[in-house]
């Protein structure tokens, strides 16, 4: 079957093999082939040509693999993602395959290549690339005009981070100097999160933890709380974490996960988004204080003066976290504010037993109830004050 396309379709093929361009070229007049011999001259036609439709690249080019050019376009081009690109190798390595795919290019192809097969491919990517940015739009639209923030709880907010950060400046001076004397690194951590209708924002806390607290985490991957117990001992998660780990980490609010872990059990991972250590070893003494006073959440207050977060709120997540909740089950809590308090954290503090995900999810998508209530301020106001007791008991959650 031939592809028949009344466009043009434009296609960038970064390499050296002219046998590969020439091929694309001569199958149809409606295709049109721009070669690139290396990353630079492909960046540079990039830049001076806005519509490409494809870009297929060998798996090897001058100076870097097809892989570490993927990942290039994707820092340097923000609408990159909704180009396919396709890696071109002359044979099928399983190790090869699975770094694509774990760097999220769209397909492998092997020499000789079917140009009808690829250009159907084409097609097929690019209306998915379509659609599903069509519906982030949409639900992303749709989230922010369902919940917005009301005039007293923007008042409130502004308000009273504005006055605790004046307050608390002393004592943050102090705990500053604390965390650089007792370990090396930055003081301040910054992380992508994800609040309401899914917006990302940078997160700011006091660093609580060593600052080689991601390399630490598969010596004390059994101590997650959340592991279920029917599905691996905590010995054989241990030991698979230690055995098949090679990924970047990813780290969200005491939490880290390897990232081929997470690509490669992200249905079986959804089930327990949320990963917390009971008594961390990797968090150091000033980090156990500021943590066991919430000193080191007072950066946050940074986040609520520039409008990313509200005092009380859902808990902002970690992209990776975030990217497990899209189903239409948990969708919900997103369409609340995002908060440095909120109602799962005041219900958790104080209980015997340790909270499930599931109760944890739960309660964001109740709170997300209250807070498009006639009677959210009052709520907020409620779960303010249940906060102010919670932070002097004993419980660390």
């Amino acid at each position: 079957m031939e592809v028949i396309s009344d466009k043009k379709v434009s296609l960038l093929y970064v390499g050296s093999d002219q046998k590969v361009a020439d091929q694309f070229t001569d199958h149809s007049p409606s295709v049109d082939v721009h070669m690139a011999k290396n990353a630079v001259l492909a960046i540079k036609w990039l830049q001076e040509n806005k519509h490409v439709d494809a870009i297929l690249c060998e798996k090897q080019i001058p100076g870097q693999t097809g892989i570490e050019f993927h990942k290039t376009l994707r820092d340097r081009f923000v609408d990159n993602d909704a180009v396919p690109f396709i890696l071109v190798a002359n044979d099928r390595d399983q190790n090869d395959l699975s770094e694509a795919v774990k760097n999220g290019i769209d397909d492998f192809y092997v020499r000789p290549l079917s140009t009808n097969r690829i250009l159907e491919r084409v097609q097929f990517l690019k209306e998915l690339k379509a659609n599903l940015k069509k519906e982030k739009i949409g639900a992303s639209k749709e989230m922010d005009a369902d919940y917005k923030i009301g005039f007293w709880k923007r008042t409130f907010d502004i308000t009273v981070a504005g006055l605790a950060l004046l307050c608390a400046a002393p004592f943050l001076l102090l705990f500053i100097i604390a965390i650089r004397l007792e370990s090396k690194g930055k003081v301040y951590y910054i992380s992508k999160r994800v609040g309401t209708g899914y917006k990302i924002f940078d997160f700011y806390k006091l660093r609580s933890m060593y600052p080689d607290a991601d390399k630490r985490l598969k010596e004390f991957q059994h101590l997650n709380q959340y592991v279920h117990e029917e599905e691996e001992s905590p010995e054989e998660v241990a030991q698979e974490v230690v055995s098949k780990s090679t990924g970047t980490m990813l780290i969200g609010d005491d939490t880290e996960v390897d990232e081929v872990q997470h690509n490669n059990k992200r249905k079986e991972s959804a089930k327990s988004a949320f990963v917390k250590f009971d008594n961390d070893p990797r968090i150091t003494k000033v980090g156990h204080i500021i943590r066991k006073l919430s000193i080191d959440e007072l950066p946050q207050l940074i986040n609520v003066l520039k409008g990313d977060m509200s005092i009380v709120g859902n808990r902002p997540l970690p992209l990776y976290e975030a990217e497990m909740l899209t189903t239409d089950e948990w969708t919900d809590r997103f369409n609340g504010p995002a908060g440095i308090t909120g109602l799962w954290q005041v219900e958790a503090r104080g209980r015997s037993s340790k909270m499930s995900p599931e109760e944890r999810k739960s309660l964001d998508i109740k709170y997300v109830e209250y807070a498009n209530s006639k009677y959210a301020f009052l709520i907020d106001m409620w779960i303010v004050l249940r906060t102010f007791k919670a932070v002097f008991q004993k419980e660390n959650v």
